[in-house]
């Protein structure tokens, strides 16, 4: 009988079967800097021409309609830049722009589009697919690049907050199918993702405001310390202060690397999702507002359920919860929101069908991470409705206060 030898499982007695073992390294640059296309910064030249440093390597941009509408100098920028570094770099083609939010991951066409301009373009596995703006926008050319050719090399240039610290430097692309979020998608790590903190100055404040709460988040699973740092530097963080917030998102990103790389599980092959704590409800919750609450709004508010849920169920002692909302607070995020209420056509408490949605999302197991205490996630396999209920009523009675 053979038998799996990593696995020990038996196989049954019929047929041959061999097994086929091998491991591919993967590995890329997160680099944090200002003034990433100023003409005297080669780190940008220097990361695409890294393997290959005699060859003049082709480019073409996409980026995010908010950050070409909020910036008209930036592709200029490009232009001047790719002049002054002709001897490495050449920019194939004018800039697509994009519509950013959940707009470009609701519509497969732009999907098409964007694999249109790489085929017509002749954009090969040696040439650069580089987007330029926010999470959606990066979701969705990093799906077009890894799917076409079955992988062009793909450069992230993150521009808010939530994308630098958090979505930028991981490996997924996706976007959303009938209703599903991210349903088509594919693990594809970049050729290197580029933090310029200029772009962040350009951004609403409520956009701003919101990617914290993706700190708090990893902060609260998995670092206390840097948990502890975020209460003492609330204040400096909420006024976006230069020095506090460059430290919060790298201190994040870092922390989400450090569970890519270091979890056991990078492409999710099982169900544990360790960095979406708070996202089970965060998501139903974006669906039941039309996304009028931004994903960090919702994760906030999802950090909030999940943490007063910790202390119902016996996991977190009573007053940590308390002491957890009040750093969203301070920092300027919201615990509620009255679509945590809404019934579906049964009657039943529609945020609780995000409890199934997110399950198949996982794979079919449940797996949800609470907390144990500041900087410990724990990892359970089933939510009681009545508590979640009733972290609802506290938080609603709270907010009332």
């Amino acid at each position: 009988m053979e038998t799996n030898a990593a696995t020990g499982q038996a196989l049954g007695q019929s047929g041959c079967v061999q097994w086929q073992n091998f491991s591919v390294p993967f590995e890329y640059p997160v680099a944090f800097v200002r003034g990433l296309f100023s003409t005297d910064n080669s780190l940008f030249a220097d990361i695409v021409a890294r393997r290959e440093p005699d060859k003049r390597h082709r480019c073409h941009f996409i980026i995010d309609e908010g950050i070409a509408d909020a910036l008209p100098g930036l592709i200029p920028s490009i232009t001047a830049y790719f002049d002054a570094h002709s001897s490495r770099l050449e920019l194939i083609a004018d800039p697509m722009i994009l519509p950013g939010g959940e707009i470009v991951k609701n519509e497969l066409a732009h999907v098409e589009r964007m694999q249109d301009a790489i085929h017509e373009l002749c954009i090969d596995r040696h040439s650069y697919v580089i987007a330029i703006g926010g999470g959606a926008v990066l979701d969705a050319v990093g799906l077009a690049a890894a799917t076409a050719h079955r992988g062009v090399r793909h450069i992230r240039i993150p521009t808010t907050v939530l994308s630098q610290n958090d979505s930028g430097v991981g490996v997924k692309n996706a976007v959303n199918f009938k209703g599903i979020k991210n349903y088509v998608g594919t693990f594809a790590p970049p050729w290197a993702v580029l933090n310029d903190f200029d772009f962040l100055t350009h951004l609403p404040v409520r956009e701003r405001v919101a990617g914290i709460s993706e700190a708090v988040k990893v902060a609260l699973i998995r670092d206390r310390d840097f948990y502890e740092w975020l209460e003492t530097n609330s204040d400096a963080l909420s006024i976006f202060e230069p020095k506090a917030e460059e430290y919060m998102v790298r201190r994040s990103a870092e922390l989400h690397m450090r569970q890519i790389a270091h979890g056991g599980d990078p492409f999710e092959l099982g169900s544990a999702r360790p960095l979406d704590f708070g996202h089970w409800s965060a998501h139903k919750l974006e669906a039941l507002t039309h996304h009028h609450v931004r994903h960090g709004e919702a994760v906030a508010i999802g950090i909030a359920l999940d943490a007063r849920y910790s202390v119902l169920s016996g996991l977190l002692a009573e007053g940590l919860d308390e002491r957890i909302i009040v750093l969203l607070e301070n920092l300027g995020l919201r615990i509620w929101h009255p679509a945590l209420e809404n019934k579906d056509a049964s009657g039943e408490l529609a945020l609780l069908t995000g409890l199934r949605e997110f399950q198949e999302h996982l794979g079919g197991e449940l797996t949800i991470t609470l907390l144990s205490d500041l900087g410990t996630g724990h990892e359970v396999h089933e939510m009681d409705p009545k508590l979640v209920r009733q972290a609802l009523d506290w938080l609603k009675r709270r907010k009332a206060k």
